[in-house]
């Protein structure tokens, strides 16, 4: 029988399910002058079709502020794919907006990132 805390962590699928994760490609990376760990990240997120469709000036990127920058250079992230969690609350850091949250995985105190195996469109949702 798994502990108690493993219950306390538990969510319900249809809190999952409110989870609006796709894929990002990164069109754009930059150190945040000052923040030796932060990286600004602008990324497609591939809702083109939807921008054109209902004639919105609504942005088919999104600015990501990411806690990477010690472990990734900025240049070599352009063109990556990764999923990007979009429906996540705005948030502010160090002035600049923050508008989604990258996955990554722990490993070594170092954050691993994610990509998929084969390119993919931006925008595809990861499910």
């Amino acid at each position: 029988m798994p502990p108690t805390w493993y219950y306390l962590c538990m969510i319900s699928f249809e809190d999952f399910k409110k989870l609006d994760i796709r894929i990002g490609k990164i069109i754009s990376a930059e150190r945040i002058p000052d923040a030796d760990k932060l990286l600004k990240l602008v990324f497609d997120i591939g809702d083109h079709e939807r921008q054109a469709r209902l004639d919105s000036d609504e942005p088919s990127t999104r600015q990501v502020i990411a806690g990477i920058a010690e472990y990734y250079n900025p240049e070599d992230l352009i063109g990556k794919e990764m999923p990007v969690l979009v429906n996540l609350e705005p948030r502010k850091l160090r002035g600049f907006d923050s508008n989604g949250m990258i996955l990554a995985v722990g490993a070594d105190d170092k954050p691993v990132l994610l990509y998929p195996e084969e390119e993919v469109p931006p925008g595809s949702v990861v499910k």
